[in-house]
């Protein structure tokens, strides 16, 4: 695993605040552990803080170890170590993270990689010009029957191709990324068999009797 380090201090923002609504939701989500237990909500407090910047800056970490009463370096453990966290400024638009875990590679993850090195930046976790986009490759994403997918927040794209992929991602550049609908990019419901059912095709008579 490669060491994970936060972002040069160049592009760390000064200070950290939840906005109304997540400081009221972050509350309420430590009162759900016993006193003494404050430090289990470290994991979605830090999901919350990337999900309103973006990415988990340096005062973002302060401010939740300051929170939960925990010393700095144990939140910073937390965040360095899950690779969930996006520890420098990703794509305003996207962030694609393409599963290159071995069902994806089979299917093609190769060249859903080289679609992004085209059409983003060429290296990995690296803005393009104008800091709408980025990507990554990750480990495995749960969609294994689906390879190959990638992930772009908190969806789905699966049963990819590469000229699907380009499609998807010009979609995300120019705004309109909720136009594309998650999920399998191919005529298949969810995981169901890519070529209809091949078992189950029949019914059983002694259990309609």
């Amino acid at each position: 695993m490669s060491v994970r380090r936060l972002a040069e201090d160049s592009v760390q923002p000064a200070a950290f605040a939840f906005n109304a609504e997540n400081q009221a939701w972050a509350e309420q989500t430590i009162k759900k552990f016993p006193e003494g237990r404050q430090a289990s909500a470290v994991i979605p407090l830090l999901m919350r803080a990337q999900e309103q910047e973006g990415w988990v800056t340096k005062a973002s970490i302060e401010h939740i170890a300051a929170m939960l009463g925990m010393p700095l370096i144990r939140v910073l453990e937390v965040a360095t170590f899950y690779t969930q966290f996006q520890l420098k400024p990703v794509g305003t638009r996207a962030h694609i993270q393409v599963c290159g875990t071995t069902p994806c590679m089979l299917r093609g993850a190769e060249d859903l990689m080289k679609v992004c090195k085209h059409k983003i930046h060429h290296d990995p976790q690296t803005l393009n010009e104008d800091g709408t986009l980025s990507w990554e490759e990750v480990e495995c994403q749960g969609a294994c029957v689906n390879a190959p997918m990638v992930m772009i927040f908190k969806d789905a794209y699966e049963d990819l191709t590469p000229e699907r992929l380009e499609e998807i991602i010009d979609a995300f550049a120019a705004g309109k990324g909720d136009t594309v609908k998650p999920g399998p990019q191919i005529e298949r419901d969810f995981s169901a068999p890519a070529g209809g059912l091949t078992s189950l095709t029949t019914s059983n008579p002694k259990a309609e009797g």
